[in-house]
């Protein structure tokens, strides 16, 4: 193998978005993550949106008014 190409793997802090934390190793020393298994809607049993600027309530919107408009034939 050879030495001196390999980064340096340190101890490393997975910061959730839920708040949620944990220690592991990595090449970053921190880093920060939307969902984890602490908030996943797999893991959670819950179904919930992650909602990602708000798009989901814009596609809501945007579907409520489309559904109101709509004529019947």
């Amino acid at each position: 193998m050879k030495q001196d190409i390999h980064p340096e793997y340190v101890e490393s802090t997975i910061t959730c978005a839920c708040g949620h934390s944990w220690t592991t190793r990595s090449t970053k020393a921190q880093m920060h993550v939307d969902v984890c298994s602490e908030c996943h809607p797999y893991y959670t049993g819950e179904q919930r949106i992650v909602d990602t600027a708000g798009r989901v309530e814009r596609f809501r919107r945007r579907y409520a008014k489309a559904q109101g408009s709509g004529t019947s034939s």
